[in-house]
């Protein structure tokens, strides 16, 4: 499970949240230069699976075509349940503070 590791860079706003459901590094500087390249990979290996499971989600309903809604859907939800203090990307792409 990645969340508990990812958890404290969500909480410093060096993580965020994108609008297209995926997760980004937002600002590096604001993580300690040893577990720089931790939060590198801990990020492009959740949004390897994120990119599965809706890849996969689209396949089961017969609908490939529905991947990119089914992102910005999901994205969407977890901006919306995100605890207070988080980052994400309004519909824009502009990085704003819950």
């Amino acid at each position: 499970m990645r969340f508990p590791a990812l958890k404290p860079f969500y909480a410093n706003g060096s993580v965020g949240m994108t609008n297209g459901g995926l997760i980004q590094v937002r600002d590096l500087n604001a993580v300690a230069l040893r577990d720089r390249k931790r939060v590198k990979s801990l990020v492009a290996d959740e949004n390897r699976d994120r990119g599965s499971l809706y890849k996969e989600i689209a396949r089961a309903n017969g609908q490939p075509a529905w991947e990119k809604d089914i992102r910005k859907t999901c994205g969407k939800r977890w901006i919306d349940n995100a605890p207070g203090g988080w980052w994400s990307q309004d519909g824009g792409g502009k990085w704003q503070r819950k």
